[in-house]
């Protein structure tokens, strides 16, 4: 019995194991098909978004670097000033009447009377020129006029004569009307060389240099012995400059914007730097009655009172137009301003291009200016434009920090 218990005690207990079959058949080659089209998508999926955000990247680069080519510019809009009835335009002073003097005839400046600066009247004698060929021309043509008055008197003796002995039948009828026809031949001889001789009489008259207004001598040039030839512009030389400055004429180039309010009688002051704190009084008394296309502006003309000779030719002069209606006046920062050889310019954005507008300046407040006219407030001024700013450059506006918007 124990035998048989320890028999039973050491013999372990044996398991069966069943061997495992292989799965095979037609569902797991779908299944391994669709793991590799799920990885193909993958990668395709992968190497897409890739190559899209490189696109993309590519995309924003590259419109960055159309941004930052596009200059940025700092812009204000002008403020309003006060109402004015008074512009304020740049003039050009001049005398009421100049004019080159030139010699009517050939040959040598004998003396000259009067130097730059002196006031003379009409009639007075500036200068003599000396002629000697002239002279000896008026004596030879006074003496043509003595040998054909001689003919013509011979002639009518003759003339007379064969009419005589015509109605005596003495003589030919063609005898008689070749002595009449020498006759009407000699008194044309006479008139041609008395022609002559007042021709040569002027001549010699031109001689003496005369004023032609009363006015003051800006120019002398010539002298003692020059030879002066008879003429003007390159054929002659000018003798003199003269110019009437009794009364001056200043003329202005006012904007069309003020066109209907410039009218002849409408009172003006000059202002000059020379005379600080003082103006002299003038009057509008024409204008060109046309706009200037290039400019857009009409000339005027202000007539000045100086018979005091205060005021000098050629100068330049501030015009105070006193206007009868009211206009307004903008004010913005000095740095705007543009100077060009053509003019004074503001620089503006419209529709998101550069514009160069000409401008009328007023009064000046430091760092402020005022602008009598070619903006409005509502546009856009350019502050601090670079030199080699121009018309129609595309440009990113950026407002400045604390003007008005």
């Amino acid at each position: 019995m124990q035998s048989d218990k320890s028999a039973m005690i050491e013999r372990p207990t044996e398991k069966r194991v069943e061997p495992v079959q292989r799965t095979s058949g037609p569902g797991w080659t779908i299944a391994w098909i669709l793991v590799v089209l799920v990885v193909v998508l993958l990668v395709a999926w992968m190497v897409f978004r890739g190559v899209g955000a490189r696109v993309k990247a590519a995309t924003a680069l590259r419109q960055e670097t159309q941004e930052l080519a596009i200059p940025s510019v700092a812009v204000a809009h002008p403020k309003m000033g006060a109402m004015k009835d008074e512009i304020v335009l740049p003039g050009n002073v001049q005398a009421f009447t100049d004019a080159p003097i030139y010699a009517r005839t050939s040959g040598y400046l004998k003396r000259w009377y009067f130097d730059i600066g002196a006031h003379v009247k009409a009639g007075q004698l500036l200068a003599d020129i000396e002629t000697p060929e002239i002279d000896k021309q008026l004596e030879q043509a006074r003496a043509d006029v003595k040998t054909a008055e001689t003919n013509l008197k011979l002639a009518e003796i003759t003339t007379n004569r064969y009419q005589a002995l015509l109605q005596q039948d003495a003589i030919a009828r063609q005898d008689a009307d070749q002595a009449a026809a020498s006759f009407r031949a000699n008194q044309t001889m006479v008139d041609s060389a008395r022609a002559n001789v007042k021709r040569l009489e002027d001549m010699v008259s031109f001689e003496k240099i005369y004023a032609p207004f009363d006015g003051v001598i800006t120019a002398r040039k010539t002298d003692i012995g020059a030879l002066i030839n008879a003429g003007s512009g390159t054929t002659g030389q000018e003798l003199f400059h003269m110019a009437a400055i009794d009364t001056l004429r200043v003329y202005v180039n006012v904007p069309q914007v003020y066109s209907r309010s410039a009218v002849p009688g409408v009172m003006a002051d000059l202002t000059l730097t020379e005379f600080p704190g003082r103006r002299f009084p003038g009057k509008l008394v024409r204008t060109s009655d046309s706009i200037d296309s290039t400019t857009r502006t009409l000339l005027a003309e202000v007539d000045v009172e100086n018979k005091s000779g205060t005021l000098l030719p050629g100068a330049y002069a501030e015009v105070h137009l006193k206007l009868g209606a009211k206009n307004p006046a903008f004010i913005i920062p000095v740095t705007a301003l543009i100077f060009r050889s053509d003019g004074m310019r503001v620089g503006v954005v419209r529709d998101g291009k550069t514009d160069l507008i000409p401008v009328v300046l007023g009064h000046d407040f430091g760092t402020e200016i005022e602008v009598a006219s070619g903006i409005t407030d509502q546009d856009s001024v350019i502050v601090n434009p670079p030199d080699s700013l121009t018309s129609g450059v595309a440009v990113n506006v950026v407002p400045v920090a604390g003007a008005s918007q």
